[in-house]
């Protein structure tokens, strides 16, 4: 997912951060499959859903299991197998079901459910018809919200496969969800029922529907279908928005050794979107305040581009390979994020890499001066604070300098070697490193504690000095942010400086390890200009001293 905000949210995250959330959830089940049949009344905005959801005890003496059900008036519960009505209670948020008797590990259970919900307070959303776009039903499940539309186990650690049967409200409405599209019906009363099935196990929170009246504009990347969903009257604006999807899509690809693993790839836009687009899967919601202003301006515009690429990113990390709980989100946003970064890279050159770098670094400065909390988030709650600049764009420069740190080649074999190991599968931060550790045959604990598991960066001062004697340039380079439990005194990188004299420009490269170390360099003539970490290598704010002469004629050691 995209967030884009008006304002910054790091007020409200102070008080948001004061209840710690454990990381994982308990569960006594795991769902194998949902089938999900939604029918509407746009006037009462009311859902008439029917669910059955299929699954599997985690143990013996399985007889009692609660689902997430948000304000819903469920009318019954029904065991499909065995065609009994089942006893069960709702309080609000979750579904409590008791089976006729107890079922053993090895068993399969199917319970059907029926329920009706009026007005629903999240996860599906009325959109009245205004000038040229339609009326529209949408859904958005990310964190927790599809449990206000489904019965389900609504936490990123499942995965099952799903079918849906949505119903329209009207003979001339498209219905656009996850998967094949497999059967479009007819109905008696000008409706239509769109059948599609997802049979790839995904997290419940991907499920989603678009309704509404739509125009389909269609192209291909090799042999998987793009699906491009816009207003009728305004397919034109495909080319400005949509059309390097498939130019995205090889590039992924080629970086990562790992093909699109879905059959289609649809985006729709719709309107009043809360975020700036929506990975679910095969499925991308896209705000259409975000794709059309591309079209507004009749060109292409960088952060349209930048968000379809975000979003596309998401197949691989997020779809195929999901955060296992919301304190792991970075492993989806952060990497969304860097690809961003990637493909203005290959599109524009290296210098829109390095800007969308500082660009992100910049806006997680300004969130870290209210607050800071690690990438590895153990305080995170399943809200719309989730969605900040540490996660999503520190996130992004921390795979920018894991980039760095192990080098081209070793960085894409990693995320291969990654990607194929956990495909279909969630994971943890530690299943990362692991990763790359394996691949590249290097300790990178070091790396993953001080910007995974700890939160803030470094901040540095600079002070030069010229030993006009000795024809030595010093670089004194201390660290000065405020340590505690989180926030190591000494952060450990390389990078590098950018030394300018009348003889010309010289890098010269650095590791820190201490709070406070001063490198020696040799240096014929004084130097004119010095600028740290020309390259981006290090999330940091540096401040650098007017260059000094230095009085004496010893010269300290590196």
């Amino acid at each position: 997912m995209k967030f884009f905000r008006g304002c910054c949210l790091s007020l409200f995250l102070l008080t948001a951060f004061l209840s710690i959330s454990g990381q994982n959830r308990e569960r006594t089940f795991d769902v194998q499959h949902y089938i999900i049949r939604t029918g509407f009344n746009r006037l009462t905005k009311t859902v008439n859903g029917d669910t059955t959801v299929k699954l599997k005890p985690l143990a013996d003496g399985f007889k009692t299991f609660t689902l997430d059900a948000v304000k819903m008036q469920v009318l019954s519960v029904v065991h499909e197998e065995t065609g009994k009505a089942l006893v069960f209670k709702t309080d609000g948020t979750n579904l409590n079901i008791t089976l006729e008797k107890a079922f053993a590990a090895a068993d399969v259970i199917s319970v059907r459910i029926k329920y009706r919900i009026v007005r629903p307070r999240a996860g599906i959303y009325f959109v009245a018809a205004k000038d040229k776009r339609p009326a529209q039903i949408w859904t958005q499940g990310e964190a927790e919200e599809n449990r206000y539309w489904f019965p389900s186990y609504d936490f990123p650690d499942d995965k099952a496969t799903s079918e849906q049967f949505i119903t329209t409200t009207s003979a001339d409405e498209t219905a656009i969800a996850n998967g094949e599209l497999v059967d479009v019906k007819q109905n008696p009363n000008n409706t239509k029922t769109f059948h599609y099935r997802m049979s790839v196990p995904h997290a419940t929170y991907l499920t989603s529907f678009i309704v509404g009246n739509y125009a389909k504009v269609e192209n291909k990347h090799e042999a998987v279908p793009l699906g491009f969903y816009v207003y009728p009257g305004t397919e034109g604006i495909v080319q400005f928005a949509f059309a390097k999807t498939g130019k995205m899509m090889a590039l992924d690809e080629e970086l990562l050794g790992v093909k699109f693993p879905y059959n289609k790839y649809d985006q729709t836009v719709v309107a009043e979107f809360q975020f700036g687009g929506m990975e679910n899967i095969t499925a991308t919601t896209m705000a259409d305040t975000e794709i059309y202003a591309a079209g507004e301006k009749g060109v292409r515009l960088a952060a349209t581009e930048v968000l379809v690429a975000h979003e596309l990113a998401h197949s691989w990390f997020g779809d195929l390979v999901t955060c296992k709980n919301w304190a792991n989100l970075w492993l989806n946003e952060g990497f969304a994020t860097f690809f961003e970064s990637v493909y203005l890279e290959r599109e524009y050159g290296r210098d829109a890499y390095l800007n969308d770098l500082q660009n992100n670094a910049n806006q997680y400065f300004a969130e870290a001066a209210f607050i800071k909390h690690p990438l590895l988030n153990l305080r995170a709650q399943p809200n719309i604070l989730l969605f900040d600049a540490t996660t999503y764009k520190k996130g992004g420069y921390v795979v920018h300098m894991l980039r760095e740190t192990v080098g081209e080649e070793m960085f894409w074999k990693s995320l291969n070697v990654y990607l194929n190991r956990h495909k279909f599968g969630s994971v943890e931060s530690a299943d990362l490193q692991r990763a790359f550790e394996e691949t590249t045959g290097r300790d990178l604990d070091w790396f993953f504690d001080q910007w995974v598991r700890k939160a803030g960066y470094p901040k540095l001062k600079i002070q030069p000095q010229y030993d006009a004697a000795n024809k030595k340039l010093l670089l004194n380079v201390m660290q000065t942010q405020e340590s505690n439990a989180q926030t190591p005194a000494v952060f450990r990188f390389e990078s590098e400086f950018e030394i300018v004299t009348a003889n010309g420009t010289e890098t010269k490269k650095i590791e820190m390890t201490e709070r406070n170390q001063t490198f020696t360099f040799d240096e014929p003539v004084k130097p004119t200009d010095i600028s740290f970490d020309p390259r981006d290598q290090v999330l940091a704010k540096s401040e650098i001293e007017e260059l000094a002469e230095f009085r004496t004629t010893s010269a300290a050691g590196q």
